[in-house]
């Protein structure tokens, strides 16, 4: 079989919490043994070849969660975006960050913008995280932009009123964690993904068990209503 790479892979992070509740630990725990997957995936991912990596970190309804997991959630943010952008630089990965920054604490957003400027220019593919990120707001957001301009939007036009302009649109989409549902992530943009869904949650989600969806993604033929072979 003809080994076929997706240009742009897309990853609902799901399960960290329940991850942590099965070994009795609390849900940060869950989320720190998710960022730790998170780094070590992304470093995967774009070793097989993949471009563009889109990870879905915090989703605008997480930020109805306690203040005290949210409160853990941005410990890990500031210690991601000031420990690993050196990593990304090195390996010549770029650093995007999608959703609606303004609704992080500042300091927050300040390492963000850091760890975004700093890792600019990288060749080797970019890393996009999804955070406070909402598909539905987005499109919303996007449409108020072209009223207020008195704009007639083409698919193309629309498509850079959203924060993902200049991004490919995702070849291949993968949800950990058992549930089967886009859960407002990306959903303009993946009219034409592939969608993988796995029952591992995404601390359990390995090197190994990704390359499964790559597989199942080459087995698959994307005509894009086009007739097949």
């Amino acid at each position: 079989m003809e080994k076929r790479i997706p240009k742009h892979v897309a990853v609902i992070m799901d399960g960290n919490g329940r991850w942590a509740k099965n070994r009795l630990l609390p849900r940060s725990a869950g989320h720190r043994a998710g960022m730790k997957r998170m780094i070590s995936l992304s470093e995967h991912i774009f070793d097989c070849g993949v471009e563009w990596c889109t990870l879905y970190a915090l989703s605008t309804e997480n930020l109805n969660r306690p203040q005290e997991e949210l409160d853990a959630l941005f410990g890990l943010f500031r210690e991601y975006f000031t420990k690993n952008v050196e990593t990304l630089k090195e390996k010549k990965i770029s650093l995007r960050v999608i959703g609606n920054l303004q609704l992080l604490p500042d300091d927050v957003r300040e390492v963000i913008g850091r760890g975004e400027e700093e890792t600019k220019g990288g060749a080797r593919g970019t890393l996009v995280l999804a955070i406070a990120y909402g598909a539905r707001q987005e499109i919303l957001s996007a449409v108020n932009s072209a009223v207020r301009a008195g704009m007639e939007v083409t698919e193309e036009s629309f498509s850079a009123l959203l924060s993902t302009e200049g991004i490919p649109d995702p070849d291949l989409l993968i949800r950990t964690g058992k549930e089967v549902r886009l859960s407002n992530f990306l959903l303009w943009q993946s009219a034409y993904a592939e969608l993988y869904f796995t029952g591992k949650l995404f601390p359990d989600f390995t090197d190994k068990e990704f390359d499964k969806a790559l597989v199942a993604y080459a087995e698959r033929e994307r005509r894009f209503g086009k007739i097949g072979k």
